[in-house]
């Protein structure tokens, strides 16, 4: 004993076992906090890419059911001839005929905004308030559009986009609807969610 009247003995193992119990307890506490930084399962799935049989689309139609990549609709549509043919005829009445903002990898930065001039590959949001605007693909009058082309439109706000997903002048879209990255595993398959450079 000391002078004091106390053990030091039992002194530095009350100050040991004590720190050791200290340190035990913010490893418990940092161990889950950094583990959280890692993104779940579910959030991984959730960006992987998905790979989509287009086999059975009807020239003039869109696959359904309609497949979805994180968590996004994607729209894949079949173009006809006609289609294609009139994409050029109604640049003067696009917000970005040429696409000049981002809104497509690269290899879709032509008339068509896709790889292959009939088939069109888009997220099916409306990049206004991210709607889920209505395929409406023949070329026929309608409603909303006399001259009708073929393409989208929005019920909710009255967004109108054209059969390469280009924004009409006047809708509340102020861009083009967006081209995912996605390449052709082989004539028939799709994978979204990748380039083929990256794949």
């Amino acid at each position: 004993m000391s002078e004091d009247g106390t053990d030091s003995g039992r002194r530095r193992f009350l100050l040991g076992s004590t720190s050791v119990v200290g340190a035990a307890g913010v490893v418990g506490a940092v161990v889950p906090f950094v583990g959280s930084w890692n993104p779940s399962a579910k959030a991984r799935a959730a960006g992987a890419s998905v790979r989509v049989d287009i086999s059975r689309i009807e020239e003039g139609s869109i696959l359904g059911p309609i497949p979805a990549w994180r968590g996004r609709p994607i729209f894949v549509v079949r173009r006809t001839q006609a289609a294609l043919d009139a994409l050029g005829t109604i640049t003067d009445q696009l917000q970005d005929p040429d696409s000049a903002q981002p809104e497509q990898p690269e290899y879709a930065t032509n008339a068509y905004r896709s790889r292959e001039p009939e088939v069109l590959v888009l997220i099916g949001l409306c990049p206004h308030l991210f709607c889920s605007p209505t395929p409406r693909l023949s070329i026929r009058p309608e409603p909303f559009e006399e001259n009708w082309k073929g393409g989208f439109y929005c019920p909710c706000h009255g967004s109108k986009f054209d059969m390469a997903g280009r924004v009409y002048n006047g809708s509340p879209a102020s861009r083009n609807m967006e081209v995912p990255p996605y390449y052709y595993e082989s004539d028939n398959i799709l994978v979204i969610g990748e380039d083929e450079v990256n794949a």
